[in-house]
């Protein structure tokens, strides 16, 4: 039986799709262009400068030399592409050309529209600013941005010879257009990222023809590695934009297989073989979350984010053979090789079974369990780092052993860290289908005490698989209770987690939030005369709001000791107090604070359970009091008169407040939000009640503690005013009271360290409402927000240091 003639069970492959590598390619090529037009807005001279010395250098270059590399770029970047067009329509790919022709043609027509019509309706813009040799020139160049279109749009994928040709080609062009004056470095550049943009828009816009060989193409291939194929059927159909590759079932014909003296005995189901083919245009599906964890994720904790269709091959294969070579069951791997350009097969032997996602939970038992911990015992004795351990990288054969598979993402000589995420994610794959409890105790045994034990600060949700994550979301315990498992067998476990993240999501909020807040506040600082400002300010009330400022970390102190029972010394009290200002910059308002005085709380001699709720207790009496205030001075405010009519609870507040809390009440029906919030408060509050009625059975502690809170109240309201003073502003007390509150409340909730962005704008806004010029009211801000915020940092850092080294912190 030939080849050709090969039964092939498969569904009928579409005749065109969409690759999300066209989609990024795009993309990338529009990023491109938008840098190449702010690059030339922005720094003209400096572009200007390179021009200048590219003309300079290839002035004295042979004329005969410049002459010859303009005709010979001439002919062949057109005759090139034309040449590999013909040789692709003689193979019958006649659809990939006319894609390509259509990328040409549309590249060509916007170049000529902005070459004839854009710039010359719109003079001394952006793209007229690509321009530096006259108006002789032209801001893209015409001849090779369609060539650059047609190449991106055809696909040259591995054909190295052809790719150079074209790309040395269109360089010299490029490079002739630069020696006449033509085009710029910069119309280059933007020339090369608009034609690659039109032919990889195109391609995903149309879709491309599919690459993908067919069955029949892989069988041919199969038999060139002595395993001839008698029949063969597809196994799956993954879905659309899926990383898992495609696989074949293959029974062979008579005859020995080469390179094994006889073909692999028949299995159950009619096969020998199973072939699994790593498609070229597959190699990106799924890049952008990889990329998203490559730089989420510490690097020891990731593999590549985009490898090469011949890089994985390789990585596959020795893995397979690695994994085989340590004694692991797995599927014995019988051959690879590429088929054509596009793919590459590696032929298993075929196992009969079922994976075990597939399995009931009632049929895995302890025996298959231990089983499978033997198998992983084989990996990790072998430094061999599998990275994606879920149900599905397991199969249960009919024997009812356990095979490793899914060898693609694997790592040889892997490190620490690598094998014990292994471990974390083994663990969470196995509790998911069986509990916590069999899952620890059945790897206790085969692994050892200590091997778990290096797992528990690792089991993080942030260091398994998206697969698992998910499977998570329905029992958001059971890494809790692993941890819990592995403790009881060994109490002196470290608990705390790694750090595995370079940053968490809410510093990427952070730096949105304080990039929108510059936005904001520059402006207003850059509109301000600082010397004038300084020079007209009454000194006498900035010493004032000073005083103000400063009365607050006294007041801190002595909230803080209300409401702990044990004695605290005033003075270190206080200096806590300013640390916690030096922590306010690297940390949002709301948490610096509590994480240094529970700290001081724990070094002062108080357990960590008592120290946590008398933090906690502080925190939830100075929030309520927080809010009596702001529904007290908000009424007061409303009727104090027109300054402050805006103000007035009838209105904004009453709306405000509204607002906030049904934007509250909508977030709380979103269970993992109520999740959160619930668990948060419970962290944060758990104890608390206790301790405040160990509070109120002193009535001294009792009057420290609520004098302390709301003499901070008044020290900010005491700086805030005086502030407004300063610059000849005048506000009744009461609107001061309310625009702090506010503000302070804005600035706790804020993810940004210290509240940036989110207080000063806050201020600056109210300040406004209630009757203050803008000048003012941002001038009054500045000097409150140099006050509290930016002048306590040096004395903090002292302050930090100094409790550090007295073992205080």
């Amino acid at each position: 039986m030939t080849p050709a003639a090969v039964p092939v069970d498969e569904p009928a492959q579409p005749d065109r799709i969409r690759r999300s590598s066209d989609a990024i390619r795009f993309a990338a090529s529009v990023v491109g262009l938008a840098a190449v037009m702010l690059l030339v807005s922005i720094a003209q001279q400096t572009t200007h400068g390179l021009q200048t010395d590219i003309a300079q250098g290839t002035a004295h270059a042979p004329r005969l030399l410049l002459s010859l590399a303009t005709l010979v770029s001439s002919f062949g970047v057109l005759a090139v592409p034309v040449a590999f067009a013909i040789e692709r329509l003689l193979r019958k790919d006649g659809t990939r050309v006319a894609i390509a022709l259509l990328a040409a043609v549309i590249a060509f027509g916007i170049t000529v529209g902005l070459d004839d019509l854009v710039v010359r309706a719109a003079p001394g813009g952006v793209l007229d600013s690509l321009i530096w040799g006259g108006s002789a020139t032209a801001p893209v160049h015409t001849d090779i941005a369609p060539v650059i279109a047609f190449v991106s749009a055809v696909g040259m994928a591995g054909r190295l010879r052809w790719q150079a040709a074209t790309w040395t080609l269109i360089g010299v062009a490029a490079l002739t257009g630069l020696t006449a004056s033509y085009a710029s470095v910069a119309a280059l550049a933007a020339t090369y990222f608009l034609g690659t943009a039109i032919g990889h828009g195109t391609l995903y816009a149309v879709g491309t023809p599919n690459p993908r060989p067919s069955g029949a193409a892989v069988m041919a291939t199969l038999d060139r590695l002595g395993l001839r194929a008698a029949k063969a059927a597809r196994l799956d159909e993954p879905a659309e934009g899926a990383e898992e590759a495609r696989r074949y079932g293959v029974v062979l014909g008579s005859g020995p297989a080469a390179g094994h003296g006889v073909r692999p005995p028949a299995r159950h189901g009619g096969w020998d073989v199973e072939v699994h083919v790593l498609d070229r245009d597959q190699q990106t599906a799924g890049l952008l979350y990889r990329v998203w964890r490559l730089l989420r994720l510490r690097s020891a904790t990731t593999g590549r984010a985009l490898r090469s269709l011949r890089r994985s091959l390789e990585q596959e294969s020795l893995m397979a053979y690695a994994v085989d070579a340590a004694g692991v069951r797995t599927p014995r791997l019988l051959g690879t090789s590429e088929v054509g350009t596009e793919a590459a097969l590696l032929a298993y032997e075929h196992v009969p079974g079922r994976r075990l996602a597939d399995v009931p939970d009632k049929e895995i038992t302890d025996a298959l369990l231990a089983d499978v911990w033997r198998q992983f015992r084989a990996l990790q004795a072998a430094r061999l780092a599998h990275r994606r351990l879920q149900d599905g990288a397991v199969l249960v054969g009919e024997d009812g052993r356990a095979y490793v598979t899914d060898l693609r993402a694997g790592e040889i000589a892997a490190g620490d860290l690598a094998l014990r995420l292994d471990l974390a994610q083994l663990l969470t794959t196995l509790a998911l289908r069986t509990d916590a409890e069999p899952a620890v105790r059945e790897s206790a045994a085969l692994l050892g005490e200590e091997a778990l034990a290096a797992a528990v600060p690792l089991l993080q949700r942030v260091a398994l698989s998206r697969e698992t994550r998910a499977a998570l979301r329905d029992d958001r315990e059971l890494l809790t209770r692993i941890r819990e498992q592995i403790v009881r067998l060994k109490p002196e476990t470290e608990v705390a987690p790694i750090r595995l993240e370079r940053f968490r999501p809410r510093t990427v909020i952070s730096i949105v939030a304080l990039s929108i807040a510059a936005y904001i506040v520059i402006p207003q600082v850059a509109s301000l005369d600082l010397r004038t400002m300084a020079a007209t300010a009454s000194w006498h009330w900035v010493v004032a709001a000073l005083g103000g400022a400063a009365l607050t970390y006294l007041a801190a102190a002595l909230m803080l000791m209300g409401f702990v029972p044990e004695r605290l010394p005033l003075g270190r009290t206080v200096l806590a107090q300013l640390a916690a200002s030096f922590v306010k910059l690297v940390a949002p308002a709301a948490v610096g604070g509590v994480a240094v005085n529970t700290r001081y709380l724990q070094r002062s001699g108080v357990r960590p359970g008592p120290a946590v709720a008398s933090v906690g207790a502080s925190q939830l009496v100075g929030l309520v009091t927080h809010l009596l205030l702001l529904v007290l001075f908000g009424f007061l405010t409303g009727s104090s008169g027109k300054a402050t009519q805006d103000l007035a609870p009838s209105r904004t507040i009453v709306i405000a407040v509204l607002a906030t809390g049904l934007v509250a009440g909508l977030a709380l029906t979103v269970p993992r939000v109520r999740r959160e919030a619930t668990s948060r408060l419970r962290s944060m509050f758990s104890g608390v009640v206790p301790r405040l009625v160990d509070v109120l059975q002193s009535p001294k502690k009792l009057t420290t503690g609520m004098g302390g809170t709301l003499l901070l109240t008044v020290g900010f309201v005491l700086c805030l005013d005086a502030s407004i003073r300063a610059f000849g502003g005048s506000l009744p007390v009461t609107s001061v009271v309310v625009v702090f509150l506010t503000a302070n409340a804005l600035g706790s909730a804020a993810p940004t360290p210290g509240g940036l962005g989110a207080v000063e704008g806050a201020l600056t806004l109210a300040l406004t409402i209630s009757g203050l010029s803008a000048e003012t009211a941002t001038s009054a801000v500045l000097l409150y927000r140099l006050l509290t915020l930016w002048l306590p940092v040096l004395p903090g850092w002292a302050a930090f240091a100094y409790l550090q080294r007295k073992e205080a912190l």
